[in-house]
């Protein structure tokens, strides 16, 4: 079975993240040693608050050159904040150089878009649009919900979009390269579909 590890770098919802690796039947490790991630198969990136802060925390430590140096052979899975880190740049509060796994920046979502019904940040369940076939949506509908809380979005190249999502404007909620993949909505937090595509993405060859 694969070595499955969880970084943490201060910011990351990672006992719900763990818990729910237990739950789909996969032991994961929160490892906060750059050298020890060396050692795992597969990389779960978590994370809730700002994009400056958690490149930050991953600078300071050596784990985003350790997530970078990982992502050249082993299975990458950004989760919310953790899916937005592995773009180019983010625009939260200034702008930020992200891990540069994928093409494209983070972008707050647009008040006169969403208009006045709509608020920020995007919080609840919303639906899912399934844009090409992928391992981690084995068994899932091409339309489905999932839990989201944020305020930021990725503006993706179209070859690594998996799924798109509507909120006053389409936005990219999934995304997968090769052997990197992230996911915006919460996995942990949307029952037995979110827990469906974690398990999926730890059994991915």
């Amino acid at each position: 079975m694969s070595k499955i590890a969880i970084v943490n770098y201060q910011m990351g919802n990672l006992a719900s993240v763990k818990n729910s690796c237990a739950k789909v039947g996969f032991e994961a490790d929160i490892v906060g040693e750059c050298e020890k991630l060396k050692e795992y198969d597969k990389i779960i990136l978590p994370g809730v608050g700002a994009f400056p802060d958690a490149m930050k925390h991953l600078r300071e430590t050596g784990m985003d050159e350790a997530v970078r140096e990982a992502a050249k052979s082993k299975q990458i899975f950004g989760v919310c904040l953790g899916m937005q880190l592995l773009f180019e740049r983010g625009f939260e509060h200034e702008e930020t150089a992200g891990l540069g796994l994928l093409k494209g920046d983070i972008v707050k979502f647009d008040p006169e878009i969403l208009g006045s019904e709509r608020k920020i940040p995007h919080m609840g369940w919303n639906k899912l649009f399934r844009q090409k076939e992928s391992v981690l949506l084995d068994g899932i509908d091409d339309e489905f919900y999932l839990y989201f809380v944020h305020s930021y979005h990725a503006k993706a190249t179209a070859d690594e979009i998996l799924c798109l999502s509507h909120y006053g404007e389409q936005f990219v909620s999934m995304v997968e390269k090769e052997n990197i993949c992230g996911i915006q909505p919460h996995p942990e937090k949307s029952g037995d579909t979110g827990l469906k595509i974690l398990k999926n993405f730890l059994e991915k060859k």
